[in-house]
Parts: C-alpha cells; sequence; structure tokens
C-alpha cells in the first residue's frame, strides 16, 4: 500500500518536472528572460548608480543583496545542519 502511495505523488511530480523542463528557453537563447532590459540596465548604468568598477560586485552587493543575504544565511544553515548529522552520540565505553 505504501509503494502505491509513493507512486501516486512520485509520477505526478516527475510528470510535472519533464513538462515544466520541456516549456524551458533554448540555452543561450536570446528570447531568455535571463537576456532582457534588466541586465542591459545593471551594465549600462551599473557604475553611475553604484560607483563599483567590477559589475559582478555591482550585482551582488548593490542590486541583490538581500537575496545574497538570504543565500548564505541557507547555505550556512545547511552546512551547520550535516555537521551535526555526521557528528552523531558519542559512544560511552564501560
Amino acid at each position: 500500500m505504501r509503494k502505491v502511495l509513493a507512486l501516486l505523488v512520485v509520477l505526478p511530480c516527475l510528470a510535472a518536472l519533464v513538462l515544466l523542463a520541456a516549456e524551458l528557453p533554448a540555452f543561450a537563447s536570446p528570447d531568455n528572460p535571463a537576456n532582457n532590459e534588466v541586465i542591459a540596465r545593471y551594465i549600462e548604468q551599473g557604475v553611475e548608480e553604484t560607483g563599483a568598477i567590477n559589475v559582478v560586485a555591482e550585482i551582488l552587493v548593490d542590486y541583490r543583496a538581500y537575496d545574497t543575504l538570504i543565500e548564505t544565511t541557507v547555505l550556512f544553515t545547511a552546512l551547520i545542519a550535516v555537521l551535526l548529522a555526521l557528528k552523531g552520540e558519542k559512544k560511552e565505553h564501560a
């Protein structure tokens, strides 16, 4: 019964992932949403707006600061969880 229930949950999720992946734009396509006017604005007006010389640093620090902070927090939390899981309990010798 549990295997049937697991299949009833996994198969629709797998089908949804396949259908969604088929709708993604082709790699390096000019119609890709990542290649829109926002990127052009970052490149053209970034130095004037932020004063940063490095484009990557200006995007990460000035435009995406909260997103970068949250990503760093999630990675740190995951690292702590993995370390705690690997640590386990100490065995006492009698």
